[in-house]
């Protein structure tokens, strides 16, 4: 199992490590042929059509694949057959909220395949949906800001929802750029989630197993992770360069 939760589009990353790794898990999961590689993308009144080659360009510049194009919108989900038979699966960036409705009916076989060794690179949006109990949005708890309003989703308080289940903590991304990592603060702190991490842009965090003791940081900023105790809150910082 490898999954590569990055803490911004594709258009933040400039550190080819991040890229690269996916490749190579795609070759490990698919040897001596061409992997189909699902990527899911919002899509607003064509909007995919300017975004989807930021996800594309990357990846079949490193390794040759077959994309099957997953398009979410508002009351449009993934039929979950349509993750049948992939190698791998890349979760675009774009409203959390929307991501996530979209994706919870495919919930079960996404976690299954990624069990059984399907990589799975979420960004941004794609990384929030990840947990078992996603951040969805939001800028205050019980009416204090926690992070800017820019970065609210469009929701007043925090949100706590179900997620994907990849991973055991929540996590939250744009960590150092846009100040979201007061919201994974204090979403621990005041017992919304028991452990979170967040991402900067540039920055994926790798696991290999859904382990918050083995993480592994690529690219050129941080991950801190956060833990709970009683009610104050506890940041460690992992860098790539650590």
């Amino acid at each position: 199992m490898t999954i590569l939760l990055v803490g911004g589009g594709p258009d933040t990353v400039t550190t080819a490590a991040v890229f690269d790794r996916f490749a190579k898990e795609l070759r490990h999961r698919a040897p001596g042929r061409v992997p189909r590689v699902a990527v899911v993308l919002f899509d607003h009144e064509g909007s995919s059509e300017y975004f989807l080659p930021a996800y594309l360009d990357p990846l079949q510049s490193r390794t040759a694949c077959d994309v099957v194009p997953v398009l979410l919108g508002f009351n449009r989900g993934a039929d979950p057959a349509v993750f049948d038979d992939v190698d791998g699966i890349v979760v675009g960036g774009g409203p959390t909220p929307g991501y996530l409705e979209g994706l919870l009916p495919s919930a079960q076989p996404i976690r299954s395949l990624v069990s059984d060794g399907v990589p799975y690179m979420g960004f941004s949006a794609g990384a929030m949906v990840a947990p078992v109990r996603s951040i969805v949005g939001g800028y205050r708890i019980r009416g204090t800001e926690v992070c800017p309003a820019d970065w609210s989703e469009g929701l007043d308080e925090v949100e706590i929802r179900g997620g994907l289940g990849l991973v055991p903590f929540a996590v939250d991304v744009h960590a150092a750029q846009a100040g979201t990592l007061g919201r994974a603060v204090g979403a621990v702190a005041n017992g919304l989630v028991d452990r979170a991490v967040a991402v900067d842009e540039d920055t994926a965090l790798v696991l290999h197993q859904a382990d918050l003791e083995a993480l592994e940081v690529i690219g050129a900023g941080n991950c801190w992770t956060i833990r709970g105790a009683g009610a104050k809150a506890t940041v460690s910082v992992l860098s790539a360069h650590s």
